[in-house]
Protein backbone atom coordinates (compact mmCIF):
# COMPACT_ATOMS: atom_id res chain seq x y z
CA UNK A 1 0.00 0.00 0.00
CA UNK A 2 1.30 3.74 -0.81
CA UNK A 3 1.58 6.16 2.06
CA UNK A 4 0.66 9.31 1.81
CA UNK A 5 4.36 10.52 1.77
CA UNK A 6 4.74 7.99 -0.70
CA UNK A 7 1.40 9.81 -2.69
CA UNK A 8 2.87 13.30 -2.12
CA UNK A 9 6.42 12.95 -3.94
CA UNK A 10 4.26 13.07 -7.26
CA UNK A 11 3.86 16.51 -8.78
CA UNK A 12 0.37 16.81 -10.89
CA UNK A 13 -0.51 19.73 -12.99
CA UNK A 14 -2.37 20.71 -16.53
CA UNK A 15 -0.72 20.41 -19.25
CA UNK A 16 -2.05 21.69 -22.76
CA UNK A 17 -1.37 19.55 -25.28
CA UNK A 18 0.30 21.02 -28.41
CA UNK A 19 1.64 18.76 -31.09
CA UNK A 20 0.93 14.59 -31.59
CA UNK A 21 2.73 12.86 -33.80
CA UNK A 22 2.75 8.72 -34.21
CA UNK A 23 6.02 7.09 -32.56
CA UNK A 24 8.17 5.90 -35.39
CA UNK A 25 8.54 2.32 -33.85
CA UNK A 26 5.43 1.50 -32.34
CA UNK A 27 2.36 0.88 -33.41
CA UNK A 28 0.02 1.59 -30.46
CA UNK A 29 2.43 5.11 -29.28
CA UNK A 30 2.30 8.64 -29.83
CA UNK A 31 4.94 11.38 -29.31
CA UNK A 32 3.26 14.06 -27.23
CA UNK A 33 4.31 17.61 -26.91
CA UNK A 34 2.84 19.35 -23.77
CA UNK A 35 3.20 23.02 -22.40
CA UNK A 36 3.39 22.83 -18.71
CA UNK A 37 3.73 26.81 -18.50
CA UNK A 38 7.13 27.34 -17.39
CA UNK A 39 8.57 24.62 -20.13
CA UNK A 40 7.41 22.83 -22.76
CA UNK A 41 8.11 18.42 -22.19
CA UNK A 42 7.77 15.82 -24.58
CA UNK A 43 6.04 12.56 -23.54
CA UNK A 44 4.94 9.30 -25.31
CA UNK A 45 1.62 7.46 -24.65
CA UNK A 46 -0.06 4.81 -25.51
CA UNK A 47 -3.40 6.37 -26.49
CA UNK A 48 -2.66 6.09 -30.17
CA UNK A 49 -5.92 3.01 -30.76
CA UNK A 50 -8.20 5.80 -28.56
CA UNK A 51 -7.66 8.95 -30.24
CA UNK A 52 -6.61 10.62 -33.12
CA UNK A 53 -3.67 13.68 -32.82
CA UNK A 54 -6.66 16.20 -34.00
CA UNK A 55 -8.58 15.09 -30.51
CA UNK A 56 -6.04 15.76 -28.65
CA UNK A 57 -4.53 18.69 -30.11
CA UNK A 58 -5.51 21.62 -27.39
CA UNK A 59 -6.73 19.79 -24.88
CA UNK A 60 -5.71 19.96 -20.97
CA UNK A 61 -4.65 17.05 -19.33
CA UNK A 62 -3.28 15.67 -16.07
CA UNK A 63 0.29 15.26 -16.48
CA UNK A 64 2.81 13.54 -13.93
CA UNK A 65 5.95 16.10 -14.56
CA UNK A 66 8.91 14.32 -12.03
CA UNK A 67 8.96 11.01 -13.18
CA UNK A 68 12.29 10.46 -14.48
CA UNK A 69 12.99 10.30 -18.12
CA UNK A 70 12.38 6.67 -19.79
CA UNK A 71 13.16 5.70 -23.12
CA UNK A 72 10.23 4.25 -24.82
CA UNK A 73 11.01 2.13 -27.95
CA UNK A 74 14.03 4.89 -28.82
CA UNK A 75 12.40 8.06 -27.89
CA UNK A 76 11.78 9.79 -25.10
CA UNK A 77 9.41 10.31 -22.38
CA UNK A 78 9.55 13.16 -19.76
CA UNK A 79 6.28 12.19 -17.65
CA UNK A 80 3.17 11.02 -18.07
CA UNK A 81 0.00 11.74 -19.27
CA UNK A 82 -3.12 10.24 -16.62
CA UNK A 83 -5.76 8.26 -17.93
CA UNK A 84 -8.37 5.47 -16.91
CA UNK A 85 -9.13 2.55 -18.93
CA UNK A 86 -13.04 1.71 -18.70
CA UNK A 87 -14.05 -1.47 -20.30
CA UNK A 88 -12.33 -1.62 -24.00
CA UNK A 89 -11.14 1.57 -23.84
CA UNK A 90 -8.77 4.50 -22.95
CA UNK A 91 -9.85 8.15 -21.58
CA UNK A 92 -7.43 10.77 -20.58
CA UNK A 93 -7.96 12.79 -17.68
CA UNK A 94 -8.68 16.30 -18.57
CA UNK A 95 -9.91 19.21 -16.50
CA UNK A 96 -13.42 20.43 -16.42
CA UNK A 97 -12.96 23.86 -16.85
CA UNK A 98 -10.24 26.09 -18.52
CA UNK A 99 -6.97 25.97 -16.85
CA UNK A 100 -3.66 28.16 -17.17
CA UNK A 101 -0.95 25.20 -18.33
CA UNK A 102 1.36 24.42 -15.49
CA UNK A 103 -1.12 24.94 -13.01
CA UNK A 104 -0.48 22.65 -9.90
CA UNK A 105 -3.00 19.65 -8.88
CA UNK A 106 -3.59 19.41 -5.28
Amino acid sequence: MATFEDFSKLELKVGKILEVAVHPNADKLYVIKVDLGEKTTQLVAGIRNYYTPEELVGKSAVIVVNLEPKMLRGVESNGMLLAAHSEDKIVILTTDRQCLPGSFIK
